[in-house]
């Protein structure tokens, strides 16, 4: 005797993760290939953007909390990469809530027929509605919007009829049922095609999911930057300005001037915005004279091009964290574009906003009385690349990077000050850098030997924004400060490196670190948390010292035949 049987919605579930595996891995592929949107990084920039201050702070905490626990890498990097799977996680859960919905509700059908309108419904829903949200924080589709939404609301039914399909093949799967002989009740016994139709399906699935983010990554080029195309020339690295000074950092310390890859990035969305040089203008609107829209093209002609040796850190950054770099900027100053755009007598402040629709506003006083200020429009004498601003951002001295836009497309001059993306989110209203000071490195791996004893070098940096370092001490185990040498900074607004060579002892220490502003101004010693005004406190290192013997009898090095 044969019965039917309606699926669960637990199988539903199962269903909806595989089905929407391969749904992630299709719109990888045509985002990659034809600019298409990819649904799942901008659903949760959708959500972060909609998320409290407090609980997207909390979020981001416990991210460091395990990137740190696990060493897990650089902070920026490994929490860009933590972010991106969250993504794919979250829009794979979603995708199995919304199967297992379809199952259900496809279960309280009188009859089981084999329509598939209900998925197909479900389906178009289901598009519709990511269809919306992408449009809203979408930045880095370039195909024709039309294409765009079609190609979504096309990828969607087509996932909600094939969750039809399995249904209708799942409801429509024979059981055998049989009778119990001592109690005369009705037994359903799981056919064993069925479990095989759902292993056939697991495994197309895994293989699609496969292939389609395979061929994704291999003829992609929008990865982690996208496609940009810049008019700007690149203009070889030169010397660094300090080149001649005798200090040596010790082994160890992190380098002085930062690899551009290396550079940390920390902004609002899954990806950066794909913007190309040639469409790409500034505009210029508000409260001004000669509003105008400028080329990038016209940014390099029309100012006088400076070049500044610049470390910027950012607010979240922890006391000995790695969310701090040093290269150099090319761009104009700010006051020379206020020259150009005549501000009008009651405009305040410029609000400034991002491709990325992150805004700031910056005080127009502010700008006229420190010339530092500059608009940038090169790292490391080639253009700003697409994850660090391109083509255009902002430099304001002292403060942290959440108050500096980057892909800047429009300025807007304002009668009042209004609070930023940031701000809103009950972050910093100045973001004034705090003086702080790291020990990198104690090179026990690279004692050497005067003429009097052995020296273990201990080095690091020492950070103040635009305030500068004037000393810089240490203390081991407790002990009385002792003065550390200093290397010639880069310029007036980066971090300097420091060296401590300590007279090598055996046991196990702990070496502490403090700087002073430009001022004779001690740091702050109180330990702070980031939020809102930017860590503070002592950093620290311990090391073990190897022993005396050790040193002076090296084991030799294993010989091989």
């Amino acid at each position: 005797m044969n019965a039917l049987r309606r699926p669960t919605i637990w199988l539903g579930a199962l269903v909806g993760g595989l089905l929407t595996s391969v749904l992630t891995a299709a719109l990888y592929l045509a985002d990659q290939v034809a600019g298409l949107p990819f649904i799942p990084f901008d659903l949760f920039d959708f959500v972060s953007r909609l998320l409290p201050g407090p609980l997207l702070t909390f979020g981001i905490d416990r991210m460091v909390d395990i990137i740190t626990a696990f060493n897990l890498g650089e902070t920026s990097a490994a929490a860009k990469n933590a972010e991106l799977l969250m993504a794919l996680a979250a829009f794979i859960a979603l995708g199995i809530v919304v199967a297992a919905f379809g199952f259900g509700t496809m279960n309280r059908r009188e009859t089981a027929a084999r329509s598939i309108t209900p998925g197909l419904a479900l389906g178009l829903a289901f598009g519709a509605i990511m269809m919306l949200l992408s449009a809203q924080v979408n930045l880095t589709a370039t195909a024709p919007e039309l294409a765009q939404v079609g190609w979504v609301i096309l990828a969607f039914a087509a996932w909600g009829t094939a969750v039809n399909w399995i249904y209708n093949d799942l409801a429509h799967s024979e059981a055998k049922t049989k009778t119990d002989e001592s109690t005369g009740e009705t037994i359903v016994i799981e056919p064993l095609d069925r479990r095989q139709f759902m292993v056939r399906i697991g495994g197309a699935s895994a293989v699609l999911t496969v292939v389609g983010a395979g061929l994704g990554a291999l003829v992609g080029g929008r990865g982690g930057e996208g496609k940009v195309v810049s008019t700007a020339s690149v203009v070889p690295e030169g010397e660094l300005p300090n080149i001649n000074d005798d200090l040596t950092p010790a082994p160890g310390t992190r380098p002085e001037y930062t690899p551009l890859d290396e550079h940390y990035r920390i902004d609002i969305s899954a990806r950066p915005p794909v913007l190309d040089s040639n469409e790409w203008r500034l505009e210029v609107s508000g409260l001004v004279d000669n509003p105008v829209n400028l080329s990038l093209q016209e940014l390099y002609d029309k100012f006088d091009r400076i070049d500044r040796f610049i470390t910027l850190s950012c607010i979240s950054n922890r006391i000995g964290g790695t969310l701090i770099s040093t290269t150099k900027w090319s761009g104009f100053r700010a006051q020379d574009f206020l020259a150009l755009v005549q501000p009008q007598a009651d405009a305040v402040a410029l609000k400034i906003t991002g491709a990325d629709n992150f805004d700031e506003y910056v005080m127009l006083d502010l700008i006229e009385s420190d010339e530092r200020i500059m608009f940038a429009y090169e790292w490391d004498d080639q253009p700003l690349k697409q994850k660090h601003g391109f083509p255009l951002r902002i430099y304001i001295p002292d403060r942290y990077g959440m108050k500096q836009p980057k892909w800047i497309k429009s300025i807007e001059f304002v009668d009042a000050w209004a609070e930023g993306y940031w701000v809103r989110r009950s972050w910093s209203k100045d973001a004034i850098v705090n003086t702080t000071s790291v020990v990198d490195a104690v090179a026990t791996n690279a004692i050497i030997k005067d003429d009097e004893d052995y020296i273990v070098p201990i080095g690091g940096i020492a950070y103040a924004g635009a305030k500068q370092i004037s000393r810089v001490e240490v203390s081991v185990n407790g002990g009385e400060w002792q003065a550390a040498q200093l290397r010639q900074p880069l310029s007036e607004l980066t971090w300097v490196i420091w060296r401590y060579d300590w007279r090598f002892q055996e046991g196990d220490f702990k070496f502490e670190v403090r700087a002073y502003d430009g001022a004779d101004d001690l740091q702050s010693l109180e330990s702070r948390g980031t939020r809102p005004d930017g860590a503070t406190g002592v950093h620290s290192k311990r090391a073990t010292m190897p022993t005396l013997e050790t040193l002076e009898n090296p084991p030799a090095d294993d010989a091989s035949e």
